[in-house]
C-alpha cells in the first residue's frame, strides 16, 4: 500500500493549498519562482474547481489545469491533486435540486457557499465519480502527482428523503428486522414503536427530545454515508494509479466522522489544524491533535492546512506573534508530521476567504509572514533526512471514541455542561504539562505495548471494551478513569446499577447512588483539591483505597477518588493544576518518566527518530538543560549540557555521543 513515506520520499512536504484559477495566468510564473524561493515542495491543486473544469454538464475544461501541473513539474514542485467533489457548481443545484442537503425541519441548504451536496444523493455520486474517473485518467500518469486528496473537510449532513431511504436500508443492514431495530432503540418508551422500515425517517425536528437511540444511529450512519462517497472516488483514482496514495484531511476534533474507521481506509491520514493564536492554550491543542492524528495513521500524517496567520472565522481574528508559525509547525514535526501545509498559498483577493491568511500574504513578498515562511521552508529541508519517517515514542494511551461522544452529548442528560472534547483536552493538557507524550487508542484497541491508560470519560463502552480495559487492569497495566464512564452500553442503554458491574468492581465501587453534575463556575471541596463540572454520590467496596474524600456539601465524607490496584476512578474533574499532580502520580508509579526532566514551565520536549525537540512556547529566553552534547540541526551549532530558547525558539537536537 502507498504510504506518505513514498511521496515524501526522505523530504518533509512543504506547502499548501494553491488557487491558481483566482488569478490571471501571468500570475502563475511568479508564483512558481516564490514557491522555489520559500522552499515549497509540494501543492495542492484543484480543491474548489469543480465548475472550473465542468462549467456546464459533461463539458471538461482541462487546459488550465494541464499547464499547472506542468508548470509544477518544471519546478520541481510536487502535486497533492484534488477530486473537486466538495464544492458543486451552480448548475448542478439549479437542475437538480434534490442533490442539496435538507435540515432537520425540512429547509433546502441553497448553493452559493461550498458542500452543498447531499451524500445520499445518487445524482450527485453520478456525477462526482464521473468528473473524478475522467480526472484519474487524464493525470495518473503526471510526474507531478504525488498523492490524490478527494473532496475536503467532509462535513455535511442531510435529512432528505433521499437519505432517509438510505438512512433505512443502513439500518435494515444493521439490525435486519424491525423487532431488533425496536429492542435497540427501546421504542416501547413514547409509543415509538415501529411496525414496518418505511415508518422510519432520519430524527427530524420533532415536538420534543428525539429518541436518543435514533440519533446516536443516525450519527454512525452519516459517518458511513459519507465515508462511502470517498470510498467511491478513492477506488477511483487508486485503480488509475495504485502506486499513488490517497488522503482526504480530517477536521481537528470533529465530531461528525468516526476517524478510527476513516483513517483505516487512507493511505495518509491528514488533518486541517487551526489553534487561536491568543489562546494560552494554544500550543497543547495543537500537541494533542498531532498525538490524535498519528495514532489514527499508526505513523507519520500530513498537516494539511493551517494558518500562516489570522483566519477568518472566529469573532476576531489575530495574526500570528512573530515566532508562533514556525514553533507550532515544528511541533507538528515533532510529533510525527512529515508533511507541513496551509491554506493557501497566496491570500484571496475576493470571495468569503480573503481575509483568511495565506502563505504569501497581501503585504507580498516583502511582508513578514513571507519572510517566515522562507526560514520555515529552509529549516524543513535541513530536517527532512534527518527526521521524515521517524517514530514518535508513546508510553501513555488516552482512549477516545466517537460512539460515547455521540450518545453522551445529546438532550436529557444530567449536565448539558458536560463537553466530551473539553473534557479530553483537560487530560491531555495535564499529561503534556507532565512531560509525557501520549498516543490516543479506541477503547477495544490493543493496549499491551502502554505502561498506562487514560481514560477521560467514555459513556458508552460496549461489552469487548470493557473486558479489554479489565483484562489489561488485571494483567498488570496501570488505568485510571474519569467519571461518568461504562454508564451506557451500545443501545444508549443504560446498565444496571449505572455503571457497568465489570468496572465498579474494578474500581472498588460498591454502589452509584447518585450523579451530582455541577452548575458553571461551581466547584466541590475535595481533600487536596478543588473538583469542577461534575461529582458522584459513590459508596467504597471493602478493601478499595479513598485516595481523596468529598469534604463539604451533599457528598461530603464520600469518596471522589478511588484506587483498587493499579486501577483509579476519579468521580470529578479536578482543576487543572490538581488533575495535573493526580496524573502525574499515576505515570510516575506506572514507570513511565518525562521526556526530559527539569524542563522550564512553557517548555516542551519531544523524541522522534533519535532527535530531541526542544519548543518554547513562552516569550521569554529560557536555558533548558540538556545532559551530553549534541547537534542543534536547526543552527549547525555544537551544544553542551544546555540549550537557550529566546521568544517561540525551537531546537533539534542529535546527540554527537560515539
Amino acid at each position: 500500500m502507498p504510504s506518505l513515506r513514498d511521496a515524501a520520499r526522505g523530504r518533509i512536504l512543504f506547502g499548501g493549498d494553491y488557487n491558481p484559477e483566482q488569478w490571471p495566468e501571468e500570475v502563475w510564473e511568479d508564483d512558481a519562482r516564490l514557491m522555489k524561493e520559500a522552499g515549497v515542495n509540494s501543492v495542492t491543486l484543484g480543491v474548489f474547481s469543480w465548475a472550473k473544469i465542468e462549467p456546464r454538464p459533461g463539458a471538461r475544461e482541462f487546459g488550465w489545469l494541464d499547464r499547472l501541473m506542468d508548470l509544477m513539474h518544471a519546478h520541481g514542485i510536487g502535486v497533492v491533486l484534488a477530486t473537486p467533489t466538495a464544492s458543486p457548481p451552480p448548475w448542478m443545484g439549479a437542475r437538480h435540486p434534490e442533490t442539496l442537503p435538507r435540515t432537520e425541519d425540512g429547509s433546502v441548504v441553497w448553493y452559493g457557499s461550498r458542500q452543498q451536496f447531499c451524500a445520499s444523493s445518487p445524482v450527485y455520486r453520478r456525477y462526482a465519480a464521473a468528473l473524478t474517473e475522467d480526472l484519474a485518467a487524464r493525470y495518473a500518469d503526471h510526474p507531478a502527482l504525488t498523492v490524490w486528496h478527494i473532496n475536503n473537510e467532509y462535513c455535511t449532513h442531510c435529512w432528505c428523503d433521499e437519505t432517509a431511504a438510505h438512512f433505512r436500508r443502513w439500518l435494515r443492514s444493521r439490525y435486519v428486522t424491525v423487532d431488533a431495530l425496536n429492542e435497540a432503540w427501546g421504542t416501547a418508551f413514547w409509543s415509538q414503536r415501529y411496525d414496518s422500515w418505511t415508518e422510519i425517517l432520519p430524527p427530524r425536528k420533532a415536538q420534543y427530545m428525539k429518541n436518543p437511540a435514533q440519533v446516536l444511529d443516525f450519527k454512525r450512519f452519516t459517518s458511513d454515508a459519507l465515508m462511502e462517497c470517498y470510498v467511491a472516488e478513492r477506488d477511483i483514482v487508486a485503480r488509475h494509479s495504485p502506486r499513488v496514495p490517497v488522503t482526504t484531511n480530517f477536521m481537528p476534533l470533529w465530531s461528525g466522522q468516526d476517524a478510527w474507521a476513516w483513517a483505516a481506509q487512507e493511505d495518509i491520514v491528514s488533518v486541517d489544524i487551526y489553534p487561536d493564536p491568543r489562546d494560552p492554550q494554544g500550543g497543547q491543542y495543537n500537541a494533542m491533535l498531532a498525538d490524535m492524528t498519528r495514532s489514527q495513521a499508526a505513523g507519520p500524517w500530513m498537516l494539511m492546512e493551517q494558518a500562516a496567520g489570522p483566519v477568518n472565522w472566529r469573532g476576531v481574528n489575530h495574526p500570528k506573534p512573530e515566532g508562533l508559525n514556525r514553533l507550532w509547525s515544528l511541533q507538528a514535526v515533532a510529533r510525527g508530521a512529515d508533511a507541513v501545509c496551509y491554506f493557501q498559498w497566496r491570500q484571496s483577493r475576493q470571495g468569503s476567504e480573503k481575509f483568511h491568511s495565506g502563505m504569501l500574504t497581501h503585504a507580498g513578498e516583502q511582508g513578514r509572514t513571507f519572510r517566515e515562511i522562507k526560514r520555515l521552508g529552509a529549516e524543513l529541508l535541513t530536517l527532512g533526512p534527518a527526521v521524515g519517517g521517524g517514530d514518535v515514542p508513546a508510553d501513555v494511551a488516552i482512549l477516545h471514541d466517537w460512539d460515547s461522544w455521540w450518545a453522551g452529548s445529546q438532550e436529557g442528560r444530567p449536565s448539558s455542561l458536560l463537553d466530551y472534547a473539553e473534557v479530553v483536552q483537560r487530560w491531555h493538557r495535564a499529561l503534556w504539562e507532565n512531560g509525557v507524550v501520549t498516543d490516543f487508542a479506541r477503547p477495544d484497541a490493543d493496549l499491551s505495548r502502554f505502561k498506562a491508560v487514560a481514560v477521560p470519560h467514555l459513556y458508552l463502552l460496549d461489552d469487548a471494551s470493557i473486558d479489554n480495559l479489565v483484562a489489561y487492569a488485571q494483567g498488570g497495566g496501570t488505568l485510571v478513569c474519569g467519571f461518568f464512564s461504562g454508564v451506557a452500553d451500545v443501545d444508549d442503554r443504560i446498565r444496571p446499577g449505572g455503571m457497568d458491574e465489570r468496572l465498579r468492581d474494578l474500581f472498588g465501587i460498591r454502589t452509584l447512588h447518585e450523579w451530582w453534575p455541577l452548575e458553571a463556575g461551581e466547584t466541590v471541596e475535595c481533600e487536596g483539591f478543588e473538583g469542577t463540572l461534575w461529582s458522584e454520590e459513590l459508596e467504597a467496596a471493602e478493601g478499595t483505597e479513598v485516595v481523596a474524600a468529598y469534604r463539604a456539601g451533599e457528598l461530603a465524607g464520600l469518596p471522589a477518588v478511588l484506587r483498587r490496584g493499579r486501577a483509579r476512578y476519579l468521580s470529578t474533574l479536578p482543576e487543572p493544576a490538581a488533575l495535573r499532580g493526580l496524573l502525574g502520580d499515576v505515570v510516575r508509579e506506572a514507570g513511565v518518566a518525562p521526556v526530559l526532566a527539569g524542563l522550564p514551565d512553557g517548555v516542551e520536549a519531544v523524541r522522534r527518530g533519535g532527535l530531541l525537540f526542544l519548543l518554547q512556547h513562552g516569550r521569554d529566553t529560557v536555558t533548558v538543560p540538556v545532559a551530553g552534547s549534541y547537534e542543534d540541526l536547526l543552527t549547525g551549532r555544537t551544544v553542551e549540557d544546555r540549550v537557550e530558547l529566546g521568544r517561540h525558539g525551537v531546537a533539534v537536537l542529535r546527540s554527537t555521543a560515539p
